[in-house]
C-alpha cells in the first residue's frame, strides 16, 4: 500500500466502503468472501487442467445460467453463524422439551400397532431422504458461486443433519418400546424395496448427480424440498395428528420451521436469477423443472399410497408445491 493510502485508510473493507454506510454484521462475515467465483479476475492458483478446476468451471463458471454479480446476493434473513446457532439452539429446546414430555407419558406405548406399523414404513425410513437430501446440498456448497449463497446452504445441511439425527432417536425409543416391529433394522430394506419409497429414492439419486451447479440448485430448493415438505410434513404429519400421534405431527411441525427458511432462501435465489434477464435464465430454468417436476410429482404419488386419502393427500400436496414454485416466479 503507497503511502498516500496509508494516510487516508478505508472506513470498512475495500468491497464494501461503496455501499457508503457502516456495514452490518451480516455482510461483515458473509460477502465476498470465496475466493474464487465465477465473476473473480483472478486466475486459479492450480492448474487450469486439475480435475477440481475443470470440475468447477464447467459446472459452475460455463453453466447456461448467469449472473453478472452473483456476490450481490443477499441471505433474506441474513443469518451467521452466531445467529444461527442462538436461534437453533431454541430450537433443539423446544424438541427436547417435545420428546421429554411424551416420553413421561409413555406416548410409544400408547399407540395401536396399526400406527406403529405405518411409523415402521413412513417415518423412520425417512432419515435415507434427509440424508440425501443433506449430501445433495453439501454438493451445493462446494459449487456455490459466491459467500451469500454458499452460507445459507451450509446452514440448510446442519438443518438436515439436526432431523436426520432427531428421526434416529426416535427410531431408537420406538425400537425399545416396542421391538418386534423391527424399528431400527428394516429402514434401509423400506427405502430400497419399498414401492411408497420409490419417487423419493429415484429423486434423490438423480439430484445427487445433476452435476450443473445451477440445475442442482433447481433440482433440490424447487422440488426435491418441496416435494418433502408437502408429502411427508405436511400431509403425514397431518395424518399422524388423525391418528392420535400429535409427538410426530409438531416433530414434523418444528422441521417445517427449518424448510420455511430454506423456501425464502430459493425463492431468492430464483427470484435474483430472474431480474434483469438477459441471459434468459427463467426459460432455462423453466425447462429445467419440466423435466424434474414429474419426479417429484410421482414422488408425493408414491409416498401418499401410505396415508387413507392417499389420492387427495397427493393432489393438495402437488398442488402445495407447484403454488410455491409459482410464487418463485416460475412455472
Amino acid at each position: 500500500m503507497s503511502a498516500t493510502n496509508l494516510d487516508k485508510p478505508l472506513k470498512t473493507w475495500s468491497h464494501l466502503a461503496s455501499a457508503r454506510k457502516r456495514p452490518t454484521e451480516y455482510e461483515i462475515v458473509s460477502a465476498n468472501i470465496l475466493w474464487n467465483t465465477p465473476n473473480s479476475k483472478l486466475k486459479w492458483t492450480q492448474g487450469a487442467e486439475t480435475p477440481i478446476v475443470r470440475w468447477r468451471t464447467k459446472n459452475r463458471n460455463e453453466s447456461p445460467i448467469k449472473h453478472d454479480d452473483w456476490n450481490s446476493f443477499r441471505d433474506p434473513d441474513q443469518l451467521v453463524y452466531r445467529t444461527y446457532n442462538l436461534m437453533q439452539d431454541g430450537q433443539e429446546t423446544y424438541v427436547d422439551g417435545l420428546l421429554n414430555e411424551y416420553n413421561s407419558n409413555q406416548h410409544d406405548l400408547s399407540m395401536p400397532t396399526a400406527w406403529l406399523e405405518t411409523l415402521a414404513r413412513a417415518y423412520t425410513p425417512a432419515r435415507y431422504v434427509v440424508h440425501a437430501t443433506q449430501m445433495a446440498l453439501g454438493y451445493l456448497v462446494a459449487l456455490a458461486p459466491s459467500s451469500t449463497i454458499a452460507n445459507p446452504l451450509m446452514f440448510e445441511c446442519s438443518d438436515q443433519l439436526r432431523w436426520l439425527s432427531r428421526i434416529a432417536y426416535r427410531t431408537a425409543e420406538l425400537a425399545k418400546a416396542h421391538p418386534d416391529l423391527e424399528f431400527g433394522k428394516a429402514e434401509r430394506t423400506r427405502w430400497e424395496e419399498d414401492p411408497m419409497w420409490e419417487g423419493f429414492l429415484e429423486l434423490t439419486e438423480r439430484s445427487l448427480v445433476a452435476w450443473d451447479w445451477n440445475e442442482a440448485f433447481v433440482a433440490v430448493h424447487m422440488v426435491l424440498k418441496p416435494a418433502i415438505d408437502e408429502a411427508i410434513l405436511h400431509q403425514f404429519g397431518q395424518a399422524s395428528r388423525t391418528a392420535g400421534d400429535l409427538l410426530t405431527g409438531m416433530l414434523l411441525d418444528a422441521q417445517f420451521v427449518d424448510s420455511e427458511r430454506s423456501r425464502r432462501f430459493g425463492t431468492a435465489v430464483m427470484r435474483f436469477l430472474c431480474e434483469n434477464d438477459s441471459y434468459n435464465n427463467r426459460k432455462t430454468i423453466n425447462e429445467w423443472l419440466h423435466k424434474w417436476v414429474p419426479l417429484g410429482d410421482r414422488a408425493i404419488e408414491a409416498f401418499c399410497t401410505v396415508l387413507e386419502d392417499g389420492e387427495a393427500a397427493a393432489e393438495t400436496a402437488k398442488a402445495k408445491a407447484r403454488e410455491f414454485r409459482q410464487n418463485a416466479g416460475l412455472i
